[in-house]
């Protein structure tokens, strides 16, 4: 249960959080076209993070245990840094800053799954957060480790889907709540940053 409250966490961070992606969507869901939406929305990112799973895991065969386990720290504190950097950057850059297309075309699709895979966040999170944890499967087994990679697809798709719906209800809040989102996720982010370092020290 600690693993998928700590994956489920960390997929609702990457949900919440506005991307090009969202905005993509949010601009189908305009049109009524909900099922193309969510298709944009949830496609690139499990491909992306299907590779990333797939690289990840070969990488973490290879690496010794002790330096997985230097590497969870690593993405504790990195998790930390992250959460206050952007809470304290909030007053300065809104989430909307962070994507300007939100037409559906073929290269804009395209553009925003590449800003997916090469955004620091997602390797910080497959080499910091998700390896060390591949690492420990190694170890104990690796059906100890699936429960934080389901939490993760429940939390990020979950969070992903309806962070897209709230901002589709309240368009005319749009920039508040894309702001509300945002603050919500960083806090959240805070906390898990804490939580996977207390882990790494006592449950690795």
């Amino acid at each position: 249960m600690e693993l998928f409250l700590l994956g489920a966490g960390m997929g609702v961070v990457g949900g919440l959080l506005p991307s090009p992606l969202h905005l993509i969507a949010l601009a189908q869901i305009a049109l009524g076209r909900w099922g193309r939406a969510i298709a944009i929305l949830c496609g690139p990112p499990m491909v992306v993070d299907g590779a990333l799973l797939i690289l990840t895991f070969f990488f973490y065969r290879h690496l010794p245990k002790s330096v997985a386990h230097g590497v969870a720290y690593l993405g504790g504190v990195t998790l930390l840094v992250l959460a206050t950097q952007a809470l304290l950057a909030a007053r300065r850059k809104s989430p909307e800053e962070l994507a300007e297309s939100t037409r559906l075309t073929y290269a804009s699709v395209s553009a925003a799954t590449l800003a997916e895979a090469t955004a620091p966040g997602t390797w910080i999170y497959w080499l910091t957060i998700a390896g060390p944890i591949l690492a420990e499967g190694r170890s104990k087994g690796y059906g100890h480790v699936v429960p934080f990679f389901a939490g993760s697809l429940v939390g990020y798709y979950g969070s992903a889907v309806l962070s897209l719906s709230l901002l589709a209800w309240g368009a005319s809040l749009h920039r508040r709540l894309k702001r509300s989102l945002f603050l919500i996720a960083n806090i959240l982010l805070l906390v898990l940053g804490i939580s996977y370092l207390i882990r790494a020290r006592f449950g690795y």
